[in-house]
């Protein structure tokens, strides 16, 4: 359905192109009469209320309490779209800025990331400058389209942490074209509209993030005045981001009710399309625990840079990291003598160091990375069982 409703949004997009052609009418100016005559506004509105079929989408937890997360779900992706899409869309003066964050999350937002985007064009060439200092891991990448958009986000350029190179103050440049340049290169092309940084730490309190900017380097030292064409196509940006990534993820979570409480491998065909790192192995799922019962999950981790594992709520937004433990890695975990690892999912603590919060939640989605595998290891999925939690504390 998604994908039919955009393939249709974009074919009468082409058609009114051709036939504005035809006939001389400019898009600025049917932008400008959208604006001046609220069509714009009222269309963004109106798409916004679509989007709240994804509430309702079938599996989707009809409760008030889950259904709430979701209404507050659907205004955080409001405020990015309007954020990412409006005010801060010229490709022509990039701002570098934290889409998903603390409190505004999607797709199984990772507690241990640092996720950083700014809107590019093909059209143009860029610096990246920063300072690497003491976050594990630093990737940068470029992405062709985007959630607001009928292909959504596929891989172009990537240069990763071990590709990077520094001064020996920790600083670094590197060049956005489409033909290799200076010492670090990113390639963009014709339709490239996403630059993404994303770090990952090991121990947030002892790991300082880089720091990172972006510029065009066409010489401009300000952006141009906003057009009405800006606005116009940014509100239609905007609003199909919602839409689109609500839906996606409300169709992943109704698929994940398939093999709950268990850690299948994820496609990563279709996780790549959605803006995933080609270099980490997913497995996301669906978890439903009751009181008294936990979730004991159990594997012997292979030889891999890092893991992690989180807890989201069924809206696959990353549950509250600020204040509850809801995920563990590699450094954070403790490992059994034989080198195997458990970690439990209950409402209560066990008394387990690998105890994840299920914050008054009693169902949600979940996910498993295992990142970059040394050469011969082979991903594992981890096992699964429902236990009960008084077992657990006897042990």
């Amino acid at each position: 359905m998604r994908k039919l409703l955009f393939a249709l949004l974009s074919v009468l997009k082409n058609i009114r192109r051709i036939r504005n052609k035809l006939t001389g009418v400019r898009e600025e100016d049917i932008s400008a009469r959208r604006i001046t005559t609220g069509q714009s506004w009222d269309e963004f509105c109106d798409q916004l209320k679509l989007a709240g079929a994804s509430l309702m989408y079938p599996g989707t937890p009809r409760d008030a309490f889950q259904q709430a997360e979701g209404i507050r779900y659907l205004t955080r992706l409001t405020r990015a779209g309007l954020e990412a899409f409006v005010e801060y869309s010229d490709p022509a003066f990039p701002v570098l800025r934290r889409m998903v964050h603390e409190t505004v999350k999607m797709g199984a937002d990772n507690p241990d990331n640092v996720y950083m985007n700014a809107q590019i064009s093909g059209q143009y060439e860029y610096r990246v400058t920063g300072k690497r200092n003491t976050i594990d891991y630093i990737g940068f990448f470029t992405q062709n389209g985007n959630y607001g958009t009928t292909g959504g986000l596929a891989p172009c350029g990537k240069l990763e942490n071990s590709e990077l190179v520094c001064e020996a103050n920790g600083s670094f440049e590197i060049v956005l074209s489409k033909t290799p340049k200076g010492k670090n290169w990113l390639k963009i092309e014709e339709n490239t509209s996403l630059f993404m940084v994303r770090q990952t730490f090991l121990d947030r309190n002892r790991e300082t993030a880089a720091e990172v900017m972006i510029e065009n380097l066409d010489g401009r030292k300000a952006p141009d005045a906003i057009t009405p064409a800006q606005v116009d196509e940014g509100l239609k940006t905007a609003s199909m981001f919602v839409a689109g990534a609500s839906l996606l993820f409300a169709r992943w979570a109704k698929d994940f009710r398939k093999h709950t409480n268990k850690l299948p491998q994820f496609d990563p065909a279709v996780s790549n399309a959605a803006g995933g790192d080609n270099s980490i192995i997913y497995y996301h799922s669906h978890w439903k625990i009751e009181p008294g019962e936990a979730l004991l999950i159990e594997v012997v981790p292979p030889d891999c840079d890092t893991w992690n594992f989180q807890l989201n709520n069924y809206w696959m937004e990353s549950l509250d990291y600020r204040y509850f433990t809801i995920s563990t890695n590699k450094a954070g975990a403790k490992y059994e003598a034989d080198g195997s690892l458990k970690v439990i999912v209950s409402h209560e603590n066990p008394g387990h160091p690998n105890w994840i919060d299920t914050c008054g939640h009693s169902e949600g989605t979940m996910c498993w990375r295992w990142y970059r595998l040394k050469e011969g290891a082979a991903p594992v999925e981890p096992a699964c069982s429902v236990v009960k939690l008084y077992d657990l504390k006897r042990k």
